[in-house]
């Protein structure tokens, strides 16, 4: 019997097994959704439509990251006591909120909450260095890598083989020759374009290099969702490098379709690089199954190393590193608490800003009551979804008093949340994946010397922006509105 003949046959039963599938995966939809537009969505696409839905599903359905969980909990003995032991190495360095006011009564800290969301303290005695753009950031880098003397943590969730690539490298390299322990871990879907021969070069010096994979079967590339934005680097300890840049040629200006790339980043020593070398551990750990002996310290920070523009050497510093294994929507309640406690201003800038109904309507909120509320968003996206997405929130967000800026001098892709007297600068964008799906880090900062610093670079990329009218939107052509509204549809998987 001809094979066509035979797959005529069963074709009956494939669709009854695919709707059937696609109903267990409706059923596991509402079972491990974590909001309720995405689970409607999830559950109607996978009962109607499952054909198409199904391989969907299998790449981005998923909202919590229960491999990560699973690997946590097998090495859960040994990174448990190494999170009891840094955390009791940090508290030292944190004074009480009643040791800085005037009134030992006033032991109030409206921020203090953070620091059960980061199951992390806030330490003083930090220095904090803000660095602006690619060039400052990747001179902070290099020196950096040239100064260590034990070993290098470095995690991107992009390096290019362009060349900042070859001379991040060949520094790395150095590094390895005169003994120091170098792990490198990227991630698998950023970085997917980067050769192995570039990977090997490393491997062959005796750097320890990991991906950071959705899953550990071999070739399993159905599972694309879960994604570690982070980019940290940790020299001896001491020094700490996080935020907005990726290793690659476009954060020097030498990217012609977008302009020059805005980005900001921090340098930072003190009590708080223990936070960002933690975070580093846990992810290292889910890599690779290994953890490495590391060097754990609360010195405190000086105006030194990648610190040395730092204003001062006594910030209060708490580090939040949040993602999909966690227990609550750490990124989300962060944003959401800077939002609700500003009484003054917040000021956002962020390249991808797709926020879901809960954060716009804090931004109303504090907007009414008389809170000086502004976001900066690039002028063009490099994604043509959040490009379209980005038009939608003009009159939801402008007519309730809520400022919006388009930038105008390249492309923005700086995270950067300026709320009253607080600065969080890190690697979470405003939109659902960061929140829920990305593993982010982001450094809380509160010192007024630094917030100053904050000030005057938001005021500079103020000057490069355009703001956006209540009425834009509606003189768009009808097309590009309903396209528009269409793409913001897809908001959970931007």
């Amino acid at each position: 019997m001809p094979l066509w003949s035979v797959l005529l046959g069963l074709w009956p039963y494939l669709l009854i097994a695919v709707q059937v599938t696609g109903i267990l995966f409706a059923i596991d939809a509402i079972m491990r959704g974590r909001t309720p537009q995405g689970t409607i969505a999830w559950a109607l696409g996978l009962v109607t439509f499952p054909l198409l839905a199904i391989p969907l599903y299998l790449a981005f359905g998923s909202r919590r990251f229960y491999g990560y969980i699973s690997a946590r909990r097998r090495g859960d003995r040994r990174l448990a006591d190494l999170g009891r032991r840094v955390c009791e190495l940090m508290l030292p360095a944190r004074r009480s909120a009643a040791a800085e006011s005037s009134d030992p009564s006033d032991d109030a800290d409206p921020h203090a909450v953070l620091e059960s969301l980061a199951r992390l303290p806030a330490t003083d005695a930090n220095a904090v260095s803000l660095l602006i753009d690619g060039p400052d950031t990747f001179a902070a880098l290099l020196a950096a890598i040239d100064r260590a003397q034990r070993y290098i943590l470095v995690q991107f969730y992009i390096i290019r083989d362009d060349r900042i690539g070859s001379l991040f490298q060949e520094h790395l390299l150095t590094a390895a020759a005169r003994g120091v322990r170098v792990y490198l871990l990227y991630d698998d879907v950023g970085s997917a374009s980067l050769s192995r021969a570039w990977l090997r070069r490393l491997e062959d010096a005796g750097c320890a290099v990991a991906a950071f994979k959705n899953s550990r079967i071999p070739r399993n590339r159905f599972k694309i969702n879960f994604r570690n934005h982070r980019k940290v680097v940790v020299i001896d300890g001491h020094e700490a490098l996080v935020g907005g840049h990726n290793i690659g040629d476009e954060y020097l200006g030498r990217d012609d379709t977008g302009g020059p790339w805005r980005d900001t980043h921090l340098g930072l020593t003190g009590p708080a690089v223990a936070g960002a070398q933690l975070a580093f551990v846990e992810d290292w750990q889910w890599a690779t199954g290994a953890v490495p002996e590391l060097h754990w310290s609360a010195e405190p920070g000086s105006a030194a190393g990648v610190a040395e523009n730092a204003p001062d050497t006594d910030q209060r510093v708490l580090v939040v590193p949040s993602g999909p294994a966690d227990d609550v929507e750490t990124c989300h309640l962060l944003f959401s608490h800077l939002i609700t406690t500003a009484r003054r201003r917040l000021w956002i800038a962020t390249p991808y800003f797709v926020p879901d109904e809960g954060i716009i309507n804090a931004l109303q909120l504090a907007a009414l009551r008389g809170v000086d509320v502004r976001v900066i968003m690039p002028r063009r996206p490099d994604s043509f979804l959040v490009a379209l997405s980005h038009l939608t929130f003009d009159p939801q967000s402008v007519g309730q008093g809520v400022k919006l800026y388009r930038y105008n001098a390249g492309f923005l892709h700086q995270k950067c949340v300026l709320s009253d007297d607080v600065a969080a600068i890190g690697t979470a964008n405003f939109d659902n994946r960061s929140f829920r799906i990305n593993f982010e880090i982001t450094v809380v900062v509160r010192s007024q010397p630094f917030i100053a610093q904050v000030q005057t670079m938001l005021h500079r990329d103020f000057e490069r922006c355009h703001r956006v009218g209540a009425g834009d939107f509606a003189q768009r052509h009808a097309v590009l509105r309903f396209a528009a509204r269409c793409a913001r549809l897809l908001a959970p998987l931007q």
